[in-house]
Order: C-alpha cells, then structure tokens, then sequence
C-alpha cells in the first residue's frame, strides 16, 4: 500500500526563498508566540501589562522635562507632552520589533533544534507583538489627546494625514522586522554584536526628530541627513497627521519605503542562510 504524505519537508536550495504559503500554514503557531511573548514579558512583575502604559508615559514625562523645558525645543506650538508621547509611541513601535527580533536565533536555540517549523515564523511573530502594544500606546495617547483639546491654550490639529497611520504602522514593523533578522542572523557567530544593539538603538533615536521637530534643524543639508534615516520620515507623518507638527516629507517616505523593502530583502536573505546551519554555531 502507498503512503500519503500530509507534508513533504525539503531543504532550501535558492538564496532567496519566502515560501509565504507554508508560513501562512502555521498562523496558529505565529499566534502561539504571540501570545506566549505577552505573557512571558512581564511574568513574576508587579504591575504586569501596565507596563505597556507606563513606559512611554514616563518617558513622554521625562522628555518634556530635560528636552522641553530645560532645553527649551520648539515642538511647533502643540502641547509639549503630547509631542513627546506621539514621538515615544512610534519609536517605541520600530526599536522594540529591532531590538526584539535581533535575538530570535538565540532566544529560540532550543525550540529550533527539536522541531521543524518555518522558522521566519518567530520574528514574524515578535513583530507583531510589538504592534499590538503600540495599539494599546496609541488608546493612551487618544485620551491624552481628548484631556489636552478641552483645556485652555492648549491647540493641536488633526489633518487627514492621520488616515495614513495603518501603513505608518505596518511600515515601522516591517523596517524593525527587517533590521532585526538581519542583526539576529549576524550574533549566532558574532555574540558581541548583540551588547551593541541597545546602544545603537539609543544613538539612532537622536537622529530620528522623536525629541525635536524637523522644522528645527531647517531645509540644509542636515535636514536631508536625518531625513534619510528611514525611520524619521513615518514619526514626522504620524506627528503631523495627530498634531499638526512637523512636516510632510513625501519624497523621503518614498525612499523610505524603497529601503525598508531592501532591509527586509536582504533580511530574509540572511536569515535564510543562516538558519540553514546556525545550531552549529549558537
């Protein structure tokens, strides 16, 4: 009698192999990590999912403190604490996928080496884990949002550039996605490198206009400098889509997103690679 196979499993022969469909196949294990990662984060911690709030909210504080009126920058007349916030949300959004992601070979070592499964389905589902905090981000900055619109000289204005904030989002996870495989396949054999992402991260959050405006630094050279950075044009569109903030740099929202299509490229070509024999090395 012949046998059926339910599920052929070959080794990856092409550098550059998605295989969307058999990753599609395993929703429910991306949905398992998912929620395994809410869970595990903040086990054995007091305040738990408070967390998520609490985090930009002290940071939005602290901000507004040293950055607004100890240093005194403009954030374009709308109220200091908001533009803070607006900032530390969608920062929060791409650094934590980055940061996150970037230790997928070596967080999971042991789940790798005893079953199969597609294995971008991890990062994939760090991903997304980080954009459903910043959904709950985002609900504390509407309220925040409704308190400052009914108090006295306090102005913000929405503009229709706000629709956009879906792609915003989407385009955030891809670009941290992207960077993080790409930092995760490199420390399987270079360790030291993980020591160096949260600095990295820090540095890369001062050029990106998360503490100032763009309307700062004025239309020279150093304007085109930090809006070259992929990330700085999506924060300035969610700034001045909530708030009126900022500006609206369209040509380097599209360059932004060629790059971000290019990080996840060749991400996916690293990962790959790597996974094909990376439990010799980890």
């Amino acid at each position: 009698m012949e046998k059926k196979w339910t599920a052929e499993i070959k080794p990856k022969k092409k550098v550059f192999e998605l295989n969307l469909k058999e990753t599609f196949k395993y929703r429910d294990l991306i949905w398992l990590f998912v929620t395994r990662d809410f869970k595990t984060r903040y086990k054995q911690t007091i305040l738990g999912p408070a967390w998520f709030i609490i985090q930009p909210l002290m940071a939005s504080v602290i901000h507004t403190l040293v950055f607004g009126n100890i240093a005194g920058l403009s954030t374009d007349g709308v109220p200091q604490f908001l533009f803070y916030l607006a900032g530390s949300i969608t920062w929060g959004l791409f650094s934590g996928a980055l940061t996150a992601t970037s230790n997928t070979f070596v967080a999971n070592a042991g789940v790798f080496g005893k079953v199969y499964f597609p294995r971008l389905t991890t990062p994939i589902a760090t991903a997304i884990t980080q954009m459903f905090n910043f959904f709950i981000q985002f609900g504390i900055f509407g309220v925040c949002a409704l308190v400052f619109f009914f108090l006295p000289n306090e102005n913000f204005t929405v503009t229709w550039v706000a629709a956009l904030t879906p792609v915003l989002i989407i385009q955030l996870a891809l670009l941290g996605l992207g960077f993080g495989i790409i930092i995760s396949s490199l420390t399987t054999k270079y360790r030291d490198l993980q020591v160096l992402v949260g600095f990295g991260v820090q540095l890369w959050m001062y050029v990106t206009p998360v503490v100032y405006s763009s309307n700062t630094i004025g239309n020279g050279g150093l304007y085109t400098a930090t809006m070259i950075n992929p990330v700085s044009p999506i924060v300035e569109l969610f700034k001045y889509g909530w708030l009126g903030a900022g500006s609206t740099p369209w040509l380097y929202w599209g360059i932004s997103w060629a790059t971000t299509f290019a990080v996840l490229f060749l991400g996916i070509v690293i990962f790959n690679k790597i996974e094909k024999n990376f439990m010799d090395t980890v």
